[in-house]
């Protein structure tokens, strides 16, 4: 297979999150990359939003800037990374790589890969701590930490069950950590993990 690109026919990301879309080829003697351009159809119109050519990177469309990159100096791998998904990110993007051989030809080849950017409810959410029921002498320090996936950004809020089924909330943030446990520190608690 000689300069044959390979990627995938789609690939879906999370909102506010990234993804990778992969263009890769096999560098082969006697061809060197001229230009590699990624472009994007969504609601039948197409823009050209990255291109590397001899002057360098360039992204030229703004909505863009400082989210979208291909690896350097690694042979081979025109992949773009997305990051900070958005909604209207969701469309057809094509890879297209141009190559010059030895005898000043030009070869072209490209690949298109559709993306769908999705919003992801938060997960029920999991706690990590040293062991489920924890056992700890007075005076020591440990933490539990809340953790969910879904869309970001997640918030967190940990609360400790009060009598009669009544809750009481103790902090917002992933980690609820002692310094120094006390006796009246014992006691069932639970965290809630919540995105838009």
């Amino acid at each position: 297979a000689l300069l044959d690109l390979s990627g995938v026919h789609q690939v879906t990301g999370t909102w506010m999150g990234s993804t990778t879309l992969p263009c890769t080829y096999v560098p082969s003697e006697g061809f060197t990359q001229q230009t590699l351009s990624w472009s994007l159809e969504r609601d039948s119109s197409t823009s050209t939003i990255f291109r590397r050519d001899d002057s360098g990177d360039h992204i030229l469309l703004s909505k863009f800037r400082g989210r979208v990159s291909v690896p350097k100096n690694s042979p081979g791998d025109a992949s773009l990374l997305i990051e900070n998904l958005e909604m209207p990110d969701s469309g057809h993007y094509t890879c297209k790589v141009i190559w010059r051989s030895t005898d000043s030809s030009l070869v072209t080849r490209q690949v298109t890969t559709t993306v769908k950017v999705v919003k992801v409810a938060a997960t029920k959410p999991i706690i990590r701590a040293g062991e489920p029921g924890l056992t700890l002498p007075a005076g020591a320090s440990t933490s539990l930490r809340c953790e969910a996936s879904g869309s970001p950004p997640i918030s967190y809020r940990w609360f400790r069950s009060g009598p009669a089924g009544t809750a009481e909330l103790l902090s917002s943030g992933a980690e609820l950590a002692w310094r120094s446990l006390r006796p009246s520190d014992s006691g069932s608690y639970f965290c809630e993990a919540q995105n838009r």
